[in-house]
């Protein structure tokens, strides 16, 4: 009788490759030159004293950073030396997809280089960073995000009572893009108040709307000194002000450094007169499969 062992061939066991984790992620954008910064797991406040201005694309830092906090999600500033993005929100209260096919259709949106889904169901489409403001549409559901500003990067994790899932790339574009012009947008989708309505900037029995407004913009805190400006200054070329140094000298005595006041001002006044005498742009064709709302 034989009584060698009987053997059984059996496959080697092999471990599956593990999932990039968010310190990969993080790693991985550093390398390709986007600065990052850890915000916390889940949501969108960062863990750095100073916010996005730690953002870096020095290793050894975002290592210590994720070893510290493993599950923080991924964020990096937007603006000049990184991208501009035009973010589309999906809210139980509103949704920016109406605003952004209307946008889309006059070609205003092309140029985008990377868009991503966003937890809610929204989209950020990514564009060349310049030096525009934030700014936000709110009636539109439609936010910017540029010089000043930050977002969050695929995998982060956007969790709320509604849902909790992760941001996705969708897709990406070859090429260097194109800036979007965040002023164009704005003139498209929410025009200037007529002349007659405008509250508070009228010519009301030859009364020059130009100190009311300066002293308007005059008393703005941080954080809002822009934006005041940019309003006033519209408000201003849609009576026909020439003379608009008033706005810039209140802005400056608010706060506002002088370059960033006059180009404010210049970009108030373009919008206005591309609302004016713009013509309507011819429609585009249809956008990827991915991005059709």
């Amino acid at each position: 009788m034989d009584d060698s062992p009987v053997l059984t061939w059996r496959h080697p066991v092999t471990t599956p490759p593990s999932a990039p984790t968010l310190r990969d992620r993080a790693l991985a954008y550093a390398n390709s030159g986007i600065p990052v910064f850890p915000c916390v797991p889940g949501g969108k406040t960062p863990l750095t004293a100073n916010g996005f201005h730690d953002a870096t694309t020095d290793l050894q830092i975002i290592t210590g950073w994720w070893r510290w906090r493993p599950e923080a999600n991924i964020a990096t500033p937007t603006g000049t030396g990184t991208f501009d993005v035009l973010d589309v929100d999906l809210r139980p209260n509103g949704s920016g997809y109406p605003a952004y096919h209307q946008a889309k259709a006059t070609g205003l949106l092309d140029g985008w280089t990377r868009a991503v889904r966003t937890p809610s169901g929204g989209l950020h489409l990514h564009y060349p960073g310049t030096d525009q403001r934030n700014g936000s549409l709110v009636g539109q559901h439609l936010d910017f995000r540029a010089t000043g500003g930050y977002v969050l990067l695929p995998p982060s994790l956007g969790q709320c009572k509604a849902y909790s899932r992760r941001y996705e790339l969708l897709e990406v574009r070859s090429g260097p893009g194109r800036p979007l012009d965040w002023s164009a947008v704005t003139a498209l989708l929410q025009p200037p108040t007529p002349r007659r309505e405008t509250v508070g900037a009228t010519r009301r029995d030859g009364v020059d709307p130009i100190p009311w407004l300066a002293a308007h913009v005059a008393k703005q805190p941080e954080g809002n000194r822009d934006n005041a400006l940019f309003w006033a200054a519209c408000r201003a070329a849609e009576n026909n002000a020439l003379d608009l140094d008033p706005l810039i000298a209140a802005a400056v005595t608010a706060g506002l450094p002088e370059r960033q006041a006059i180009r404010t001002v210049q970009s108030a006044r373009d919008t206005i007169a591309r609302t004016t005498f713009q013509p309507t742009h011819p429609a585009q064709p249809a956008a990827p499969a991915a991005l059709a709302r």
